[in-house]
């Protein structure tokens, strides 16, 4: 089942999001397998991401590639919230 994980880091710069994504692509660990949707977005001042992924054992196998990049460009991505998707449209 689909899940739609939201990230609310307390201070996520574009600079250090574009630097992350950037050096994922060079490990040739993104767009990882699993991944639907990633979404980065501007809310009340700061940062914030929101992807769709297809199951919970792919998000959590992509995170053990993610977490040492984000250490590494000062990222403290905080808790994630997990939510189970009902349903998905697309046009």
């Amino acid at each position: 089942m689909s899940m739609l994980v939201r990230w609310t880091p307390s201070a996520l710069t574009a600079e250090q999001y574009d630097e992350g994504v950037g050096k994922l692509e060079a490990q040739g660990n993104w767009p990882p397998d699993g991944l639907d949707y990633h979404v980065c977005f501007s809310a009340n001042g700061a940062l914030h991401v929101s992807e769709i992924w297809e199951s919970q054992e792919q998000f959590e196998a992509f995170g053990e590639r993610m977490m040492p990049v984000l250490d590494e460009v000062g990222i403290d991505p905080g808790e994630p919230t997990f939510i189970e998707i009902h349903n998905i449209i697309k046009s």
